[in-house]
């Protein structure tokens, strides 16, 4: 069946694809279908040779997967794609999607392009493509450019005999080995006497366990669901996700580890739990990086999504004494502001988001679950050998004593303008009842209350208004809540029955 144009076109996802690629969830038609990724790859051909200037038949485009099951088909279905253009067309096999950005940046591969196989964190059946360019990721604009090629584009195919095969990974892993070896100055193997578990969630991360921390003397002994599955049997590949941070905290608590890492199921999203099984992720994460960077970055500014806490503030500013700046949600979005800010003479480090997503200016701006783990380790072994905890790193950084986010459900076809109405009149209504509004605001309205806040955003791509709440006392977040809701009075196409559970 040819995917029609309406299909095709919906399957852009912000600065990648994504879809349904096989059978198996009732309501769920395939949607990414080989013909379909067939012809996006061909698209992608389309737009590197412009961005390049190079002729199609000059072109080297590496190519790989995660663990879900629909990867291997997918992957062909690119690489006859990529063989029938002419191009140079490299299968990396099972990778992480970092890695292949790093294809294109390694003096022994350097590619002018790469293509991942992965939807993330989603469930089995949906499968997706990640594109880079020496530039880094697509953004939003470049995936509709894609698109509407492959629009244009018939099924091709091409050679596979002509596909080379490399398995990148293992030079990938060779880049993070050094880096840690010469961060440490300690031999071949500096991670001797460090006891390190890894969840990786059945997903595409379990090198990191074997051909990173195995080859530098750690203990990985306790290590879960290494395995890849692409059906994910035991919990989410997501940092994000309790039942995953459950998993690998008991994982360190039992092994009795120094150090627990989780990635997510294509490796650029990482979380982390300390020996005592105190969690590090969301804001504690972005405490921790900034914290591990501020030495060598002093006075400099770290970019976060909009969601995170006062208290991360509080600790950035007032502990590390750097800047914070909360700007909008999207990972591309706080990489590109970081990016931005370099580029004006203002130092930015870290972009990172709540999510796990983080990008360092000092490994091109790449959010590298992986290479957030080496900078980790680096700082959990040294602590280690000085005879410190790597959670003093965090000493001091205060938790909200609640926090909640509600997903209100827009029942209206223009809910981009419905969305933006309801945000202008809170702004109104707000001022008039003297709720004071943090500013300044780069994405939706956030108030301030006298034990918390509130902020209400639209989605990035969903018919939908998040709002994420944090109280400083219990039962905090129930009263802002209700306040929100007095504040919304009227706005009948929003789901306030979200509040009711």
């Amino acid at each position: 069946m040819v995917t029609s144009e309406q299909t095709m076109m919906r399957l852009a996802n912000g600065s990648d694809v994504r879809g349904v690629a096989i059978e198996g969830v009732a309501g769920e038609p395939v949607t990414l279908s080989e013909e379909a990724a067939n012809r996006i790859a061909t698209g992608f051909v389309e737009f590197l040779a412009e961005q390049t200037g190079k002729k199609k038949s000059a072109l080297r485009i590496a190519v790989g997967r995660d663990s879900r099951v629909s990867g291997h088909a997918i992957k062909k279905a690119v690489l006859r794609a990529l063989t029938a253009a002419g191009a140079l067309a490299v299968d990396c096999h099972m990778a992480s999607t970092p890695a292949m950005f790093m294809s294109i940046v390694l003096p022994e591969t350097k590619m002018d392009g790469s293509i991942m196989v992965t939807a993330s964190h989603l469930p089995y059946n949906r499968n997706g493509l990640k594109f880079f360019t020496k530039n880094g990721g697509t953004e939003q604009r470049d995936i509709q450019t894609i698109l509407r090629a492959a629009v244009r584009a018939p099924e091709q195919e091409g050679d596979l005999s002509k596909v080379q095969k490399l398995d990148f990974i293992d030079r990938y892993c060779h880049f993070l080995r050094k880096k840690i070896r010469q961060a440490l100055d300690m031999g071949d193997t500096p991670l001797k006497g460090m006891h390190i578990v890894v969840d990786a969630g059945n997903g595409a991360g379990g090198f990191f366990a074997t051909q990173v921390l195995g080859r530098l003397g750690a203990d990985t002994s306790g290590s879960i669901f290494l395995e890849p599955d692409g059906m994910f049997p035991n919990h989410i590949p997501n940092p994000e996700n309790k039942q995953a941070m459950a998993a690998i905290r008991e994982a360190v608590l039992q092994s009795k580890a120094d150090l627990g890492l989780i990635f997510d199921t294509d490796v650029d999203r990482m979380s982390a739990v300390l020996a005592n099984g105190k969690e590090i992720s969301r804001n504690a994460l972005i405490a921790m990086m900034a914290a591990i960077l501020a030495p060598d970055y002093p006075g400099s500014t770290i970019v976060t999504d909009s969601v995170t806490s006062d208290e991360l503030t509080e600790f950035l500013q007032g502990k590390l004494h750097l800047r914070h700046l909360r700007f909008k949600r999207g990972y591309k979005n706080v990489i590109d502001e970081c990016i931005r800010l370099n580029r004006s003479g203002t130092v930015s480090p870290l972009a990172i988001e709540t999510s796990g997503h983080g990008a360092l200016s000092e490994n091109y701006y790449l959010d590298d679950g992986a290479y957030l783990a080496v900078k980790l380790l680096i700082a959990a072994t040294k602590a280690k050998k000085a005879g410190r905890s790597l959670a003093s790193l965090v000493q001091g950084l205060g938790e909200p004593a609640e926090a909640r986010e509600y997903r209100m459900k827009i029942a209206e076809e223009d809910f981009r303008s419905y969305g933006e109405n309801v945000l202008e009149t809170l702004r109104t209504r707000a001022e008039a009842a003297g709720i004071r509004e943090a500013k300044p605001s780069y994405e939706g309205v956030r108030l301030v209350f006298p034990n918390g806040w509130a902020l209400l955003r639209l989605s990035l791509h969903d018919p939908q208004m998040p709002l994420n709440i944090e109280s400083r006392k219990k039962g905090g977040v129930k009263e802002i809540a209700d306040k929100m809701q007095e504040l919304l009075q009227g706005f009948d196409r929003l789901d306030f029955s979200v509040f009711d559970k």
